[in-house]
């Protein structure tokens, strides 16, 4: 039996001894496949110098993948009647300290730099199967208080994964595509079954994973009105962008058209049909317009 094989044995009979049932409040769902474990670590492409985040460390399947693999492993849960299963499951793994907490009101930057003294200026990796109803808060989480963090990789609903990687002018791209591929790429790392889990979900799962953009190819100049303009575009979606342009920046009609000819944008476009960086250009030109 390898290492991975007689480590799931060990998840098992943990979960048999104390009788454990996910909890459906904290949306948990037990990932119990080796080779969808694999790959996610795989995809994380760690090595023995490198220290990894785990968000939802649940009964420990994948924290003695990731620890086989890494320096240092920070795995975070949030349900403390897994404290005993999890110590259990984890004994002997030295480099794994587990840490009891909501993932959305923790300072994952601080509380991995001082799990392993870690240098200001030092790095490391994300890595988890995530609650799917706060996927989304999560990822921007990530995005807005990680600076240090390479990149992440995550299970999440395959819906959601579709959203962020959709392109311009079909149903699946909104405002989520555009906020998240604004700070970040984002790539399939692959599809999952929900027979991969215990219980099984009632959707299919995907693993992604999002790198920041350390430096973003649009210049955009007023972030907060690119931000403003795109969460409004999008709950107008029904809605040409001449008149979303036009009462958003509460600007006569006939001037709004005309200036987003002058951008290169038709008026008559919905919001799904615009690039980010189309975006960024109607937001700069316009609260330029308005600041005049």
């Amino acid at each position: 039996m390898d290492e991975g094989s007689f480590h799931l044995a060990r998840v098992r009979a943990a979960l048999a001894k104390y009788n454990l049932h996910p909890k459906k409040r904290l949306g948990q769902h037990f990932l119990l496949d080796h080779n969808v474990l694999t790959s996610i670590v795989k995809a994380c492409e760690l090595n023995q110098n490198e220290y990894v985040v785990e968000i939802g460390a649940g009964i420990g399947a994948l924290t003695g993948y990731l620890a086989q693999e890494a320096k240092g492993v920070l795995a975070i849960e949030v349900d403390p009647d897994l404290s005993e299963p999890l110590k259990e499951v984890l004994a002997g793994r030295d480099n794994v300290k587990t840490l009891f907490g909501d993932i959305l009101k923790l300072n994952i930057e601080r509380e991995t730099k001082q799990a392993f003294s870690l240098a200001p200026e030092a790095s490391y990796k994300v890595c988890g199967n995530l609650p799917y109803y706060i996927t989304t808060p999560i990822i921007f989480h990530l995005l807005a208080t990680a600076p240090s963090m390479c990149w992440a990789v995550l299970m999440v609903q395959r819906e959601v994964a579709e959203r962020m990687l959709a392109p311009p002018g079909t149903k699946d791209y909104g405002m989520l595509t555009v906020m998240v591929r604004y700070q970040a790429e984002v790539e399939m790392v692959r599809r999952v079954s929900p027979n991969c889990f215990r219980p099984r979900p009632e959707v299919d799962s995907a693993v992604i994973r999002v790198t920041p953009r350390r430096a973003r190819p649009w210049a955009i100049r007023n972030e907060d009105v690119f931000k403003g303009l795109v969460k409004e575009a999008f709950q107008r979606r029904r809605k040409t962008i001449h008149n979303i342009v036009a009462e958003f920046f509460g600007v006569d009609k006939a001037e709004a058209a005309q200036k987003l000819g002058m951008l290169g944008v038709e008026p008559k476009r919905r919001p799904e049909t615009l690039e980010i960086d189309e975006f960024g250009k109607i937001a700069d030109a316009f609260s330029e317009q308005e600041a005049q």
